[in-house]
């Protein structure tokens, strides 16, 4: 079989290999489509902490199953599955206090244990261990349900920014997690989401698709003096980074509305991770900011449900379809940013 292999930052080897064979409590999958991710680039360029290579990347996967191994449940050969990237030890004191985003122990597909980016690939007995395969309903694309785990990952941020009913929302970046924060955030009852983005062309892209309230190039204008005055004065009920800009926390923070919530969703580079607080904003206005880590298998269980009732649309945010061998293709179109969603069908 075909896989992509990780050996060290812009070294990445599309090469043979024998197909795995499941063990006890593994599956073995055909894979149909994994997506790629801004994730994905930064490995590409820099390696990360908990790749050991050779390694197999890939994270958002969805395929099919060829075999399962003993134990491994009621899984059969041809079901349509979607794999969580992000492994929580399901043990831990996180995990039993249900938090299992932040799971001490956490792994991940394409780190620890080798991912999507292959023909065929092997599920861990721990995904399994945790409920980490979803079936994919009826009527859903191998695409899409590739794209159920970057949902999930949203769908994790903005229940912990309480995104709700009647709020206005102001989402900072509009690559494929900003374009999924405006629907979930839509889908979520907001009453007006706003889409904020340095780069007028993908902002433009962006916005034909998801159709923001409004959409506001941070080149052009003064983003809080904006959101202000479409929001009364008041500011926005939620701000939602999702992006990798320490610029972007900071001017959420000043265009939020008393009460409100900002999330820090997009992580920031490591040599340079701190960004001024107006502790006396925070604490005079009882604004809260919270963090997002990843998703929980059951973040994906339900990203998948939203996508198959069609209350989040992921369809037409896949902009490009690639073989395997066009991956650094497709590697160099996200580091563009000249797609929203890139998904590679081995």
């Amino acid at each position: 079989m075909k896989v992509a292999r990780f050996y060290a930052p812009a070294d990445i080897r599309l090469e043979d290999a024998p197909e795995p064979e499941p063990g006890p409590g593994e599956l073995k999958i055909r894979v149909r489509n994994c997506s790629t991710c801004g994730t994905d680039v930064k490995i590409s360029r820099f390696g990360h902490h908990h790749i050991v290579p050779p390694r197999v990347m890939g994270h958002e996967i969805a395929g099919e199953v060829v075999e399962a191994g003993a134990g491994a449940g009621d899984w059969a050969a041809g079901d349509r599955v979607q794999v969580i990237a992000a492994i929580p030890c399901g043990r831990c004191a996180e995990c039993r206090r249900g938090r299992m985003t932040v799971c001490a122990a956490q792994e991940s597909m394409g780190y620890h244990y080798d991912g999507g980016f292959a023909e065929y690939m092997i599920v861990p007995a721990k995904v399994l261990a945790v409920d980490g395969v979803n079936r994919i309903p009826d009527g859903v694309s191998f695409a899409e349900a590739s794209v159920a785990e970057p949902l999930a990952c949203v769908l994790n941020g903005q229940e912990l920014a309480r995104v709700g009913e009647g709020d206005d929302v102001v989402v900072f970046g509009s690559g494929p997690v900003g374009c999924l924060h405006v629907r979930v955030a839509r889908a979520r009852g907001a009453a007006r989401v706003f889409l904020v983005e340095v780069n007028a062309e993908r902002l433009q892209r962006a916005a034909e698709l998801v159709k923001p309230d409004a959409a506001l190039d941070a080149g052009a204008v003064d983003v809080v003096e904006e959101i202000l005055e479409r929001t009364g004065g008041r500011g926005a009920d939620v701000a939602i980074t999702a992006a990798a800009s320490g610029a972007a926390q900071g001017l959420a923070q000043r265009l939020v509305a008393p009460g409100g919530r900002v999330s820090l969703f997009g992580g920031l580079p490591k040599d340079d991770p701190v960004v001024p607080v107006d502790a006396n904003r925070v604490h005079y206005r009882e604004l809260s900011l919270v963090g997002a880590n990843g998703s929980s298998p059951a973040h994906n269980a339900r990203a998948l449900e939203m996508i198959g009732s069609g209350r989040v649309p992921v369809e037409d945010l896949i902009t490009h379809r690639l073989p395997l061998d066009a991956l650094h293709d497709a590697l160099d179109l996200v580091t563009r940013g000249a797609a929203i969603k890139v998904t590679i069908e081995p």
